[in-house]
């Protein structure tokens, strides 16, 4: 099987030749640039090449074609052109971060230090985001529409334009033509429509979330609107050639739901399904959605609004037992993760540990296709590369 063959077949739960394998096919399963360097310097890949960043805010490297084919990576991403901050990734340039480490970022990437070791990114005069001395990710400062509360006789979300859209059909033209690898695209809503929307207030927006339904439904209105509006330019200029397209929303905390069950279906569910019901009326693509946390008593609604894919399967989360999801859910849902505890075993444990979990995790997950290998959630900065390499060789070598 190609690559791009292998993941259509496991998201159709079809069979495989061997378990499909995502490495930076997303945002949420890339590998921290700090992780990144050590994995390079362990493989001996590199060649005095410095390492790029395209997602600033999470400091996650482009991982580079060689170190890709190592692994067996089968997807790759379609990005916007402007990844975090609204800096566009271009005119890259070397930056020397705190710390000492060097790496390739956008021309437009110019934070300031803070006095005290760490970074601020300032837009018109104000702080937008930072990362402290000891951190290796922004924290983001500004405040989205949950947070801000906007009068919504007047406010609108924010339209795609033509020169973004023109940089997807580029983009997915040659990503489709000169790899076998399948295509994922990132595009939701203009905003997350539960968690993300919150940034920058997160408490008031449950406030609003809880206290206001009719303010609520008025804003995922506008929302869907303008992202079913998105979805019509975006499917004119990509076409087939993406065949997964993900949504990004975290509705769950180490141990439950971040709401009620019912909550969700009163208010999430008929929003994200009026522009998931588009994708599925209109394309061919397979909607992927990144959730972190333990989110079992909404899966049957999460399935019911049009989700075919999740992501990353937080097997550390209660109830998120890779056993149980398979059992209950399997036949209903394609699992994009779950290789090895994220937060306890691929950060602390030994190579052995690593593999062990991992083919545990597997054997679970896997049978019957449905299954795609990947980070739960990206390679943090403490990840050791023995580590990455054996999570990664026990998914290739792994068989039905």
């Amino acid at each position: 099987m190609t690559s791009r063959e292998r993941i259509i077949a496991a998201i159709r739960h079809q069979p495989v030749d061997r378990v499909p394998i995502d490495f930076g096919g997303t945002r949420q399963s890339g590998i921290s640039v700090w992780a990144y360097v050590k994995l390079r310097e362990r493989l001996g890949c590199g060649n005095g090449r410095l390492p790029r960043i395209f997602d600033t805010y999470q400091m996650i490297a482009d991982i580079e074609q060689d170190v890709a084919e190592r692994f067996g990576a089968d997807c790759i991403g379609l990005n916007r052109p402007a990844v975090a901050f609204g800096i566009r990734n271009e005119n890259w340039k070397p930056f020397t971060f705190p710390d000492g480490l060097c790496a390739e970022v956008p021309g437009g990437f110019t934070p300031v230090p803070d006095g005290v070791g760490g970074l601020v990114l300032k837009r018109n005069g104000e702080d937008i985001a930072a990362m402290p001395r000891t951190g290796f990710y922004f924290d983001r400062f500004e405040k989205y529409p949950g947070a801000l509360h906007p009068d919504l006789s007047e406010w609108r979300a924010p339209r795609v334009d033509a020169a973004t859209f023109e940089h997807y059909h580029l983009e997915a033209e040659a990503l489709f033509n000169n790899t076998d690898k399948a295509i994922v695209a990132a595009f939701g809503p203009p905003y997350e429509l539960f968690n993300g929307i919150g940034q920058g207030g997160f408490e008031e927006w449950l406030m609003t979330f809880a206290s206001e339904p009719e303010y609520v439904e008025e804003l995922y209105a506008e929302l869907v609107d303008a992202w079913i509006e998105n979805l019509r330019g975006f499917h004119a200029a990509v076409g087939d050639r993406v065949q997964v397209i993900q949504i990004a929303d975290d509705f769950g905390t180490q141990n439950a739901p971040f709401l009620s069950a019912n909550m969700f279906r009163e208010l999430l569910l008929p929003a994200y399904k009026r522009g998931l019901d588009w994708i599925h009326e209109n394309t061919t693509w397979k909607v992927l959605l990144h959730s972190d946390g333990a989110i079992v008593p909404l899966l049957p609604s999460i399935i019911e609004m049009g989700v075919d894919i999740l992501n990353p399967v937080q097997t550390s989360a209660t109830g998120m037992d890779p056993g149980r999801l398979k059992r209950e859910f399997g036949g209903q849902i394609a699992f994009w993760g779950g290789s090895c505890d994220a937060q306890g075993t691929f950060a602390h444990g030994t190579p052995d540990e690593v593999a062990a979990e991992t083919e545990r995790n597997l054997a679970a997950l896997a049978p019957g296709s449905g299954f795609v290998c990947a980070p739960i959630h990206n390679v943090q900065a403490n990840v050791d590369p023995d580590n990455i390499i054996a999570m990664f060789d026990t998914a290739r070598s792994f068989r039905v």
